[in-house]
């Protein structure tokens, strides 16, 4: 029986199939992409709902604003779930937060990518390469804006891929462009336009040439990575942090000398100038190697995030403070001016919060050579880890026992294997509660200690390859592509001009 319009039956749509069709779809697209992102590491079904969502109508601006907006809600929900985890640390005072705090980040984040359709929309309706492209220009935006949080960027699905190689020319940015290509072309195969079949086949060739091979066999400097599994809950507790002291101070002096030694952030859980003692007894344990470890340090009324570079006899020989500070962690945006009204309770400059370092350093590490040294949050910034002197390695050490025991801390890890492959260099990674690995200049881990281990591990410390276009050049060989193709796809989704007294045309 035919129901009239109007009445229950919803002879136009119903608002329920009106939601799923709004709402539902691009945000479970979203979810569904972002199982790319360690630890699934299912890139392909990232590329897939890419292509499904790229191929969706988006028929005004407000729509593809929407559209942009739930799709990104979702990929941002899946890739940064662990965000809740600080707050879960205690659970009794702060975990009501857990909830708001995924909302607000994925949300938020996902305005890159509601802004980017909308653009796409506005200047060519119908150009599903300028809305990939338009998404990937997000991502550039993400990367910078607001001090940046380049966290789960599209391209880090093939971190553990062949084409995680693409890096050594073009950086993350590089990578972006690559999924964001790959996504149009099997939408346009979708719409039966076989031309598209040549992205697919590029990447299948990349994918064989790229590949990084076997681990070569290397006699280098011994380096002994420790980790102490020191759980956030306890990392401060007076008692319990002098275990954990004791415990690396443990591993330090077993077996044979190494060459280096390198301890987490915040190793030790009192202040640089307070720690002469504790210094003396690593200095000691090391045997006359020298030692890299995280410790605070005060300049006055400042605190710092600091590295030290701990020589025989318990000599300081250089001091690296971390430069780019986590925003609402370890310092409150606007807090200067605040205090300068009389609110000084967040302001650095009285105390109340960190102060960010000078900027990229090399320090020298006696016996190794020079290193770049990353504190936690820096490791994630492709752009800030060059220098003007070329280092020897790159060293970081983080204490991501706040993220929780799954997805953040090796999604962190993922990011620090493309460091390694954007400029050739091993990359030592040391974290409090793993994984502390030991990664050559193609990304590949060649030792490491697992997630929540008391450990450590005597790891060879791989050669430095030769330079990369990205170590040289930075974003910039990936930002003229991007332009260059924003360019073609304008051009040629703009449709031309026709003079009606033109009877040539």
């Amino acid at each position: 029986m035919l129901t009239p319009a109007g009445s229950n039956g919803c002879a136009s749509v119903c608002p329920t199939q009106r939601a799923i069709n709004l709402v539902l779809i691009p945000f479970g697209l979203g979810l569904v992409a972002g199982t790319g992102q360690a630890p699934l590491g299912v890139w392909f079904l990232t590329v897939a709902a890419l292509a499904v969502w790229l191929n969706r109508p988006k028929p005004t601006r407000r729509a593809a604003f929407r559209e942009g907006w739930f799709f990104g809600a979702g990929y941002f929900a899946v890739s940064l779930h662990w965000i809740v985890s600080p707050f879960l640390v205690d659970i009794g005072s702060t975990g009501w937060m857990a909830p708001f705090a995924l909302i607000l980040m994925a949300g938020g984040a996902a305005l890159f990518w509601a802004v980017a359709s909308y653009a796409a929309h506005r200047i060519a309706s119908r150009s599903m390469i300028l809305a990939g492209l338009m998404i990937a220009g997000a991502e550039v935006l993400r990367s910078y804006l607001f001090t940046g949080f380049p966290w789960a960027l599209l391209g880090h699905i093939w971190i553990d891929t062949p084409l995680a190689q693409l890096a050594a020319f073009g950086g993350p940015h590089l990578l972006t462009l690559v999924t964001v290509g790959l996504g149009v072309a099997f939408a346009r195969l979708w719409q039966r336009q076989l031309w598209a079949v040549i992205a697919p086949l590029a990447a299948v060739v990349g994918w064989v040439v790229l590949g990084a091979g076997p681990l070569p066999d290397y006699a280098g400097p011994t380096v002994r990575l420790v980790q102490p599994n020191a759980a956030q809950a306890d990392k401060w507790d007076p008692i319990k942090s002098q275990v954990f002291f004791d415990r690396m101070i443990g591993f330090t002096q077993d077996g044979s000398p190494p060459d280096l030694v390198v301890w987490p952030e915040t190793a030790i859980s009192y202040l640089l100038e307070y720690a002469g003692d504790a210094l003396d007894q690593v200095a000691e344990a090391s045997r006359g190697a020298p030692t890299v470890l995280g410790i605070n340090r005060r300049d006055g009324a400042r605190y710092y995030n600091s590295s030290i570079v701990l020589d025989r006899g318990a000599i300081i020989s250089d001091v690296y403070d971390k430069a780019h500070i986590v925003p609402f962690g370890e310092f409150i945006p606007g807090a200067e001016l605040l205090a300068k009204i009389g609110i000084g309770r967040f302001a650095a400059s009285q105390g109340g919060a960190f102060t960010a370092g000078s900027g990229a350093a090399v320090v020298d590490v006696m016996g190794i050579g020079n290193a770049r040294i990353l504190i936690c949050y820096e490791g994630i910034f492709a752009h800030e880890v060059g220098t003007i002197e070329r280092p020897r390695l790159l060293i970081l050490i983080t204490n991501d026992a706040w993220f929780g025991p799954a997805a953040g801390p090796r999604q962190h890890l993922a990011q620090a294997r493309l460091r390694a492959i954007e400029h050739g260099l091993p990359m030592v990674r040391v974290a409090n509660t793993g994984i502390s690995a030991m990664i050559d200049g193609k990304g590949r881990i060649t030792d490491q200690i697992g997630m929540g281990q008391a450990a450590y591990i005597d790891a060879a410390l791989p050669p430095a390859l030769a330079p990369t276009i990205y170590g040289k050049t930075g974003d910039w060989p990936a930002l003229l592509l991007f332009l260059l193709c924003v360019g073609l796809s304008i051009g040629a989704s703009t449709p031309r001009w026709i003079d009606p007294t033109d009877k040539t045309t």
